[in-house]
């Protein structure tokens, strides 16, 4: 198989699939449903309701982005970036995990709190997952199968959550935001790094919807270690959100 050049990669993706800074109740609440169907229904990490939305306090004070198909219109994932405006806004990380940071000078509170996020509840529905490559364990939260994905083989990339993750990064650039938290399975941010997403593990594995671990990312780092590969995409993505945000 031969390999795939920068241009191609964030060609694909951008004839394809494009990002939308979910400003509106409207689109917020594209993210919700796809957010309950993911998170609910299949993983059941959350209680299922009859309105078919997931939602939180901590909505309130974030960003959300999604992934929109472009020929269809339909959603195919989102995120969201939890802000802190004051000690009032607390991060998920900071009132459940706070514990697992074993690396004091980088708990939140070391900074000031509109200079930290969180990003959490990625989602990708699974009828964006119906290729068989993409029919396995931790596909619906962005994790990437290294026995079918190789360096060489990037045209078969799940692109949904690479662009998602990138989003975020572009999104945290122009909100001139400089630290990031993140609670993720320890193989999700292994799968990050395969790309070139710098998530450096900040403590141990815990149980907290799952094995999962504190991990601290620094956006500009993303920008500066991304994989040339991945560049133009985050270019790209950057380009389209530009307008949005």
């Amino acid at each position: 198989m031969t390999e795939v050049s920068a241009d191609s990669i964030s060609g694909h993706f951008s004839d394809y699939l494009k990002p939308v800074f979910s400003e509106s109740e409207e689109h917020k609440k594209f993210s919700y449903g796809i957010r309950h169907q993911v998170y609910c229904e299949e993983l059941h990490f959350e209680p299922e309701n009859k309105i078919k939305i997931e939602t939180d306090d901590f909505d309130k004070h974030a960003y959300h982005c999604l992934i929109q198909h472009k020929s269809s219109g339909q959603y195919a994932g989102t995120v969201r970036l939890i802000t802190s405006s004051n000690t009032e806004q607390k991060l998920p990380i900071e009132l459940y995990c706070q514990n697992a940071i074993q690396r004091p000078e980088l708990f939140p509170d070391n900074f000031e709190r509109n200079d930290i996020c969180e990003i959490s509840r990625l989602a990708v529905p699974a009828e964006f997952r119906r290729r068989k490559m993409d029919d396995y364990d931790g596909a619906a939260i962005g994790v990437i199968n290294k026995k079918i994905y190789s360096e060489t083989e990037l045209r078969c990339f799940p692109f949904i959550a690479v662009g998602l993750y990138l989003s975020s990064t572009a999104i945290l650039l122009s909100k001139n935001i400089h630290h990031c938290y993140v609670m993720v399975e320890p193989r999700l941010a292994r799968s990050m790094r395969f790309v070139g997403l710098p998530f450096e593990q900040i403590g141990p594995v815990i149980d907290y919807h799952g094995k999962r671990a504190p991990f601290y990312i620094q956006p500009q780092a993303v920008e500066d270690n991304l994989k040339p590969d991945f560049k133009a995409l985050l270019h790209n993505i950057k380009n389209e959100l530009e307008h949005q945000l």
